[in-house]
């Protein structure tokens, strides 16, 4: 159970309706997390911004890659959960690769390169070595791109922190880090 109250749509505060509308209006529903984050309409706002930004860096199977891996790493249900399913549904990953994902791995060459930094930047608090950032390079990944991957970061443990910190109720078909992948 949430440690604190999620409020429903119309319950949250009135700046964070038109953005929980937005979210609605893009997945068809206003997942809980959403609704968490928009009891400060600051952080949802914020938010918001850096993911719409961030989605429109790398492609859409590297993202959910990245989000399984550092929800892994991380131990967050809610996000392995969410991404897991959005893995299957949306960016279209099967079983056997998002397994790989959670444990910073990936069938695909490049994509291991990204999920295993994504990984390392978790793991060492952002102190990558200088061979974790050329090892993802040679992979074909750009500077600009090594940012983005580590932006995604960023934003996963956001939302990792989020719910591991409250409690968010999972309102995705469950998904648990203490289950190996």
């Amino acid at each position: 159970m949430a440690r604190i109250t999620i409020p429903t749509r119309d319950e949250a505060p009135a700046a964070s309706q038109p953005l929980l509308d937005a979210v609605g209006a893009q997945l068809g529903v206003i997942p809980n997390l959403f609704r968490l984050i928009g009891t400060s309409p600051a952080a949802l706002e914020g938010f918001l911004g850096f993911n719409g930004a961030l989605g429109k860096t790398l492609d859409v199977k590297t993202r959910e890659r990245i989000a399984l891996a550092v929800a892994q790493a991380n131990g967050c249900d809610y996000c392995l959960s969410a991404h897991t399913y959005l893995g299957l549904n949306l960016a279209k990953i099967d079983e056997a690769e998002i397994a790989l994902n959670r444990r910073g791995l990936s069938g695909d060459a490049k994509a291991a390169a990204a999920v295993k930094f994504a990984r390392s930047v978790v793991d060492a608090r952002g102190k990558v070595s200088d061979a974790d950032v050329a090892e993802v390079r040679l992979a074909g990944f750009t500077d600009a791109q090594v940012v983005e991957i580590v932006a995604l970061v960023a934003a996963n443990v956001f939302t990792n922190y989020l719910n591991n910190a409250l409690h968010t109720d999972i309102d995705f078909p469950v998904v648990s880090a203490a289950e190996a992948a």
